[in-house]
């Protein structure tokens, strides 16, 4: 039994003192332990928290400072190196773009004066720009970011031999601002397309004294832009290309300062081709380039035109058949020409004048097809001009339909007959109302029938080229510019020729690339070159497609495999659209070693022509049909370090889409006129 006592807990005294509480300090107290004891606050009393952190002890505080000292140092030096050169690099790179969209801005408004304000501004805040980027020179030093500095920095020094140049020109032709259509509100030029021409052309000599300044700014820009390696940067960066702009920067940036560099020439041979100096005459070939032939397409009719002071005045026009009929035959065509066209050739295997331009150097080609004119009737020209159907086309687009009297309306308006331009169906539907020529396969040399307009069936060409010039001419000041811009495209893009017997004139023109000139050149090459040989009306429908595969060994030994894909799209209709005899050679290095030919159906010769080696052959394609062939050779040469190729476009064509692969880099691209590519490896 236990006792009371020992149930009952005993409270004992402590053995210490108890504190000593003065009244006039307050106690701590919890809420909750007030409320537990039964003690109501009326309000509780408070006690600021702190916060205490646990000493951290360091064995060794010099190292610590040390730490701190290079976090220190680094935080400066990004300061200084890189976050305030980079925000003011930012800045001025956002005031540059908005300047870059005033200058742009300021050519639309026709204005000298506000041109050459901007261009002062633009420069001004370019400066800026450099000074900014200059401030991140350290990085040139630096592995990897150094290449990118250097690219930028090039970029800036091309860029300020390209603004000088733009000073220059704006200062040479400053005084002539009304004629050429940048006078502003003031301008009081003429009223047509024929008086501005007329002007320039009178400014020529007062331009020549400043082309060497213009020529020397734009070797110095072209020499800064090589430095620039492309292939370095990504393809894509956060979604958006990169690399491809990038390239295409730099094609157009270097292809303008080539057009500045080789003007010079051209220039100076500008008054021989314009007659400032006394009236030139000119044989103007019509070559259709539906009908493909080397230099352009099938010589199919010819014009006489004089040019007194820039001013074009048509002397007479006819078919080239009328020609070829007082031509006596002497030169032997080659063997490809007499075996697919027959006709004319069973009577005589000696060259026709229409099929005379085989040769893809439209200089030596005129060189054999001149003396021979001569001899049918054709003397007392300064040259020869080769123009296309798409010449036709390009001045349409700038001035509209023309009204040809006694032949109707021509425009560019698409024409669901031939699914082509209206001007292109009507040319050639008069030139073949009823159908093909069909010559005899008894009696050689006779026709058993043949169009309606065979005997002058070209007869619609003069009328429509005398009113295309004259409206041309005749149109309001504003029109200038598409007209400049139509004329720029056919020549820069091969649709226009020119063979002049003045050496200095030749020369002008070879140096602006408008000869026709087949390029020497002492790297990789490729020229592919078409001939249809009596396949109608083919080449508005074909297209082609040329890919290219470099591989390159440890030696440096280069294997390259060209593919060319031809493709009809459309249905045969037997008078524009019908099978396709075709006839291609490929030009490559000359030395090349030929290893594979595969797709052609009649397999040529392989031989060196021009300086190159050439492979040939032949294929039919047939409407809505595909056609490839595959070359594969090596070489004459090692590659190493820089890797160049020239691609150079067949007078006549379009636009054909060409690949080229070599290694990681590639470039794909539709080839307008000449290309020169270049890659690193």
């Amino acid at each position: 039994m236990r006792k009371d006592h020992e149930e009952i807990p005993q409270i004992r005294p402590s053995l210490l003192d108890p504190p000593q509480i003065k009244l006039s300090e307050e106690v701590p107290i919890r809420v909750e332990e007030a409320h537990r004891g039964g003690i109501i606050l009326d309000k509780p009393a408070r006690k600021k928290l702190r916060l205490k952190l646990p000493k951290i002890k360091f064995g060794n505080k010099k190292l610590v400072y040390k730490l701190l000292a290079v976090f220190g140092l680094i935080f400066v030096l990004l300061l200084f190196l890189v976050i305030i050169p980079g925000i003011g690099l930012f800045r001025s790179g956002m005031k540059l773009r908005a300047s870059v969209d005033k200058l742009s801005a300021s050519f639309d408004s026709q204005d000298i004066a506000v041109v050459k304000a901007e261009l002062a501004n633009f420069k001004s805040d370019f400066e800026s720009f450099k000074g900014a980027y200059s401030r991140l020179g350290w990085s040139k030093v630096v592995p990897v970011i150094g290449a990118y500095y250097r690219d930028g920095t090039a970029a800036l020094s091309a860029g300020t031999h390209a603004l000088d140049a733009g000073d220059i020109f704006v200062a040479t032709m400053e005084p002539y601002a009304d004629i050429i259509g940048f006078g502003g509100a003031d301008a009081t030029g003429g009223d047509s397309a024929n008086d501005r021409i007329e002007f320039l052309v009178s400014t020529i000599d007062d331009i020549l004294p400043h082309a060497d300044e213009l020529s020397e700014k734009a070797r110095l820009a072209r020499e800064e832009l090589t430095k620039i390696d492309p292939n370095r940067y990504p393809e894509r960066l956060f979604g958006k290309e990169i690399r491809s702009k990038l390239k295409n920067y730099l094609t157009q940036a270097e292809e303008a300062s080539n057009f500045v560099a080789n003007s010079k020439p051209m220039l100076e041979a500008a008054p021989y081709l314009l007659g400032t100096d006394g009236t030139r005459r000119y044989l103007l070939l019509f070559q259709n380039d539906k009908e493909l032939r080397p230099t352009g397409g099938f010589i199919t009719a010819y014009s006489i035109i004089e040019v007194t002071n820039g001013k074009i005045q048509p002397v007479s026009s006819n078919d080239i058949y009328n020609l070829d009929n007082n031509y006596t035959p002497s030169i032997e065509a080659p063997r490809v020409i007499r075996e697919y066209i027959k006709g004319p050739y069973l009577i005589s295997k000696n060259y026709r004048l229409r099929d005379m331009n085989w040769n893809p150097d439209f200089r030596d080609t005129m060189e054999l097809f001149i003396p021979e004119a001569e001899s049918a009737g054709i003397d007392d020209i300064d040259g020869v001009i080769a123009v296309d159907t798409q010449v036709v086309v390009n001045i349409l687009n700038a001035i509209g339909t023309v009204d040809v009297p006694g032949y109707g309306q021509y425009s560019t308006s698409h024409d669901e007959r031939c699914a082509c331009p209206q001007v292109i169906y009507e040319l050639e539907s008069f030139a073949d109302v009823e159908g093909p020529i069909v010559w005899s396969e008894n009696e050689p040399g006779k026709i058993v029938f043949a169009p309606p307009n065979y005997l002058n069936r070209k007869e619609i060409v003069g009328p429509l080229m005398n009113t295309i010039l004259s409206s041309a001419l005749g149109q309001p000041k504003e029109k200038l510019p598409s007209l400049f811009e139509a004329g720029w495209r056919s020549l820069t893009e091969k649709h226009i020729l020119l063979y002049m017997f003045d050496d200095k004139a030749q020369a002008g023109a070879e140096a602006f690339g408008i000869a026709g000139r087949v390029t020497e050149y002492d790297a990789d090459y490729l020229h592919v070159v078409d001939a249809n040989l009596a396949g109608r009306k083919s080449n508005l429908y074909v297209t082609q497609e040329v890919l290219q595969n470099i591989e390159i060994a440890g030696d440096g030994t280069v294997t390259k495999t060209v593919e060319i894909t031809y493709q009809n799209p459309q249905d045969y209709d037997g008078w524009l659209n019908s099978v396709l005899p075709n006839w291609t050679r490929v030009y490559i290095p000359k030395g090349s070693e030929v290893m594979d030919v595969q797709g052609f159906e009649n397999p040529g010769e392989v031989y060196e022509e021009l300086g190159k080696t050439v492979v040939s052959g032949g294929f039919e394609l047939r409407p809505k049909g595909i056609k490839k062939i595959t070359i594969t050779y090596k070489l004459p040469f090692k590659a190493s370090g820089e890797y160049t190729l020239m691609i150079q476009k067949q007078a006549g064509t379009d636009a054909p889409l060409y690949s080229v692969n070599i290694g990681r880099a590639s470039e794909e691209f539709y080839l307008r006129t000449d290309r020169e590519l270049k890659f690193d490896i």
